[in-house]
């Protein structure tokens, strides 16, 4: 059960980062300056990804304080990792990022490290 809740955790805190850049996809590329603070600050407050993002990201927070409340920090940072799976694959469909064989190793190596974390 207390698996399932740190999965939550991270599925959220991966949606909020999916979130936060398809937000920025449709801001697109802006150079920052102080004369386009205001203008670009006000185009994030509108985005609704954006917004959403936030909202996925506070509500994993609290999600993750329930995780840390009940088991050792030590076993549920390491399962935070299922998060760059999650993101490096759905931002391969959702985005058309590169997922490349030598990241597809790297998805491999932190799969067998979360399962080891998970077997202690």
């Amino acid at each position: 059960m207390m698996f399932l809740l740190i999965l939550l955790g991270v599925l959220l805190n991966a949606a909020a980062q999916l979130l936060l850049k398809a937000g920025m996809n449709q801001i697109g590329h802006f150079d920052f300056s102080f004369a386009n603070v205001w203008p670009i600050a006000l185009k994030v407050m509108a985005n609704p990804p954006i917004i959403t993002g936030l909202v996925a990201y506070v509500v994993s927070v609290v999600v993750w304080l329930l995780v840390l409340s009940r088991v050792q920090v030590s076993y549920a940072y390491p399962m935070l990792s299922i998060g760059y799976i999650v993101n490096a694959v759905l931002a391969y469909y959702l985005f058309g990022e590169s997922l490349s064989a030598m990241r597809i190793s790297g998805i491999f190596v932190i799969i067998a490290g979360v399962y080891l974390v998970s077997r202690t």
